[in-house]
C-alpha cells in the first residue's frame, strides 16, 4: 500500500460549502476512487489557515493518476473550481508532502 499526503486550500468564505459537498461526496466519485484502488482517503481542514491536508492509501501510483482522467473526476473538479484554487485544467492546486515518520501497529 502506498501512503500519499498533500495540501490544498479553500478560498476565503468557502469552508462550509467545501465541507457540505464532501458530506457525502458523489456516490459515482466514491465508486471511481474505490475501483482505482483507493482504500483509505481523508481530508482535514485547518480553520485558521483554510489549508486542507489530504491523506490517501492507494494500491499504485498509476491507478491513482488514472482517476484524474475519468469523466466523474473531471466533473467534480469543475464543480469545486469556485471553492478552491485550481489550475487551468481544473485540477486543484496541491503540493505533495514527503513522509518523514510512520508507525503502524500490526494486530
Amino acid at each position: 500500500m502506498i501512503r500519499k499526503a498533500f495540501v490544498m486550500s479553500v478560498n476565503p468564505g468557502q469552508e462550509q460549502e467545501y465541507e457540505r459537498r464532501h458530506r457525502p461526496i458523489w456516490p459515482e466519485l466514491e465508486a471511481v476512487l474505490l475501483a482505482h484502488g483507493v482504500t483509505n482517503y481523508s481530508i482535514f481542514l485547518h480553520p485558521g489557515t483554510r489549508q486542507l491536508f489530504a491523506y490517501a492509501e492507494v494500491e499504485s501510483e498509476s491507478r491513482w493518476a488514472a482517476i484524474a482522467q475519468t469523466d466523474v473526476c473531471q466533473r467534480w473538479w469543475a464543480s469545486m473550481r469556485g471553492l478552491m484554487p485550481a489550475h487551468l485544467d481544473g485540477r486543484p492546486v496541491a503540493a505533495d508532502l514527503v513522509e518523514v515518520f510512520h508507525i503502524e501497529s500490526v494486530r
